[in-house]
């Protein structure tokens, strides 16, 4: 069912979810029948758990894991590499986004809530951001899917490649939400497969186990040692800077966990669902992300120069850890999981962006036109606007246009940061908000561990990455106007759209006293009990097993 909220903007009930209500003249929420009778129609709740469980999983293994650690280990070390990650996994706002979500899961999700706990602009302006970091993602994964292939045929022009991904991922985004989550799902467990895969075979490297080779254990870690230096930097300074480049790194590794709050909308059985996929993504994270880093340090030395100067695949440390143990045929099993993951990635970009728009258009931020649904519950007019972005990819084929085109990929270059950082700050306004009005968290569904701490925690480690995201432009000699707008244009962005609305509105920054978390609550409750009522505990042992992991 839809949800529904007092808009500060205009004074009265608005949408913000699924259309399944409709407001009276008088400004109360009304029922107004099924889906299909909605004039603009609205999605439906075909996610089914073992999606979402998978959804949540493909925002965590990317290319990050398999390639971008590399360069990680080349900067941090070893010991800086696994803290890095470590640290970041903890700033990930997975526990204070599922609270909310659990609470109110609607399309839009964090969008949703920067407008309802904090002020309008910023809901704006974190859902366009957004909205637009992932369509311009789109064609990039579509391109770095493309080039991938080129390791088994370079043969073949690339904007043929192009194509193919294109029209595929386009395809499984038109024929609705269950086609999405059923490519995610068996995406996402093909990606689990191989990471389990180069975990274990890390192990059995490191230990001397493949024939011909000798025990590594620890001695990379001793020689050339835990920490590596910042070039031309001695001393303390210089391993505390490369760690920081590391810590900044394993940021941009770890986005995308949160597009599974994004799902809200479509999924059956929300209360139930959300919740339960975004609580396993932090154990997912250890498990993958710090133990999988913590492998790939002992496998591969720091100063390995294929880290930085291998070409796609190549860079990848298990790649070359597999290379160095002297086994043939594994690269092209990493290949084919970077292919995957690229592949998964634009998947998932165009679910993204195309939900978040549907978002802004049910919360009055978008043209009304993009909460337009078909029959089936498609918001299609979102999901063609922003596929027509993907055809940027071409722009790729052409050396003169692919500079055009990563100077509009770097707009975006910090939005994922800037919504994380938004997600822990509606969350503290939406805990002191509880706080001040009386409102007991025992009551809730789910009640998130180690709060408001963990949150403030994250917001102060994430704006610390903001701002020095870009340090490597201030130290000696080392200024380039172009990585100085890479590393900040995005914030003025922000800036601008948050600004645009706060004026062109005149929104209010919502007070404590103020924060409404009742209206829309009572009609989502009345949904989770109605889906609550459908679901059916399995009683057999396998089927037990099954619902402990789906």
């Amino acid at each position: 069912m839809a949800d529904y909220a007092a808009d500060p903007e205009k004074g009265h009930q608005t949408t913000f979810a699924t259309g399944e209500k409709g407001v009276a003249a008088n400004g109360q929420v009304v029922l107004r029948g099924l889906d299909q009778d909605a004039p603009e129609g609205a999605v439906h709740r075909n996610l089914k758990s073992r999606h979402l469980q998978m959804i949540a999983i493909g925002g965590c293994i990317g290319t990050g894991l398999f390639v971008g650690a590399g360069g990680a280990l080349a900067n941090g070390g070893p010991l800086g590499l696994w803290l890095g990650y470590s640290i970041m996994g903890w700033c990930a706002p997975d526990p204070s986004l599922l609270l909310m979500t659990t609470l109110y899961p609607v399309s839009g999700a964090f969008t949703h809530y920067s407008a309802r706990f904090v002020d309008p602009a910023l809901g704006f302006a974190l859902g366009w951001n957004y909205w637009y970091s992932y369509a311009i993602t789109l064609p990039t994964e579509i391109t770095a899917a493309a080039l991938v292939i080129q390791f088994w045929r370079d043969d073949i022009n690339v904007a043929v490649w192009i194509s193919v991904f294109y029209v595929v991922i386009c395809s499984f985004n038109f024929f609705g939400v269950r086609a999405y989550g059923e490519a995610e799902f068996w995406f996402s467990i093909l990606k689990i497969i191989t990471i389990i895969g180069l975990i274990l075979l890390g192990i059995i490297i490191t230990a001397g186990g493949v024939p011909g080779t000798d025990p590594i254990g620890f001695r990379f870690w001793h020689q050339p040692g835990p920490f590596q230096q910042q070039s031309g930097i001695p001393g303390s300074k210089g391993r505390f800077l490369a760690f920081w480049t590391t810590l900044v790194q394993a940021a941009f590794s770890y986005l995308g966990t949160e597009i599974v709050a994004l799902t809200a909308g479509e999924a059956e059985n929300p209360r139930r669902n959300v919740p339960k996929a975004i609580r396993r993504v932090f154990f997912r994270i250890i498990f993958f992300y710090i133990i999988g880093t913590f492998v790939i340090g002992l496998i591969v030395s720091p100063d390995d120069p294929n880290l930085t100067n291998g070409d796609g695949v190549n860079a990848s440390p298990w790649v070359i850890a597999i290379k160095n143990a002297g086994i043939q045929g594994l690269p092209s099993v990493v290949n084919a999981a970077v292919l995957l993951s690229a592949f998964s990635a634009g998947n998932s970009d165009l679910y993204a962006s195309s939900r978040t728009l549907y978002g802004l258009a049910c919360d009055g931020k978008a043209p009304a036109i993009f909460r337009r649904c078909t029959k089936g519950g498609l918001p299609i007019y979102c999901v063609i606007i922003t596929a027509a972005i993907g055809l940027l990819a071409y722009m790729n084929v052409s050396t003169g246009s692919t500079t055009a085109f990563n100077y509009l990929s770097n707009l975006s270059s910090i939005t994922g940061l800037i919504t994380w950082a938004c997600i822990n700050y509606s969350y503290i306004r939406f805990y002191h908000g509880l706080k001040f009005q009386g409102i007991s968290r025992d009551d809730f569904p789910f009640k998130a561990p180690l709060q408001p701490y963990a949150s403030y925690f994250g917001l102060v480690a994430i704006i610390l990455v903001i701002i020095f995201n870009g340090y490597t432009v201030f130290l000696d000699g080392n200024w380039n106007t172009g990585d100085f707008i890479v590393a900040y244009i995005t914030l003025v962005i922000f800036a601008v759209l948050f600004v645009f609305w706060k004026l062109f509105k005149r929104t209010k920054f919502v007070r404590l006293e103020e924060i409404d978390y009742t209206t829309g609550k009572r009609e989502l409750d009345a949904v989770a009990d109605e889906e609550a009522a459908r679901f059916v505990p399995a009683t057999t042992w396998y089927g037990k097993i099954w619902d402990f992991i789906m």
